[in-house]
């Protein structure tokens, strides 16, 4: 957590995932794969990571929203975040459809 990413998607949601963490969150690049081949060459991983770990503008943003990312992360599971708040809520309404059906 909070370290940018260079993604490979292949299947399922991994697209999907890869244009948020490239295009939305900013936290990484995503690498083109060689229209030929369908591959990835060396090269172009190469220049992703260099991307991601530089000192350019594109690197430092990439570096900050992965740092902002990871802060709100920690802040949603901490005690009271709001993915502790959830799965309480969570726990807490499926014991009562449990004890609805033990009931019955």
């Amino acid at each position: 957590m909070g370290v940018p990413m260079v993604v490979m998607p292949q299947w399922t949601d991994q697209p999907t995932n890869s244009k948020l963490v490239e295009g939305l969150w900013k936290v990484g690049v995503r690498v083109k794969v060689d229209e030929n081949s369908g591959l990835v060459g060396r090269e172009e991983v190469e220049l992703c990571v260099r991307r991601v770990m530089g000192e350019g503008e594109m690197g430092i943003e990439m570096k900050r929203n992965a740092k902002k990312w990871r802060e709100l992360a920690i802040e949603a599971v901490n005690e009271g975040g709001t993915s502790d708040k959830t799965i309480d809520e969570f726990v807490s309404r499926l014991a009562s459809v449990l004890s609805v059906l033990a009931r019955r």
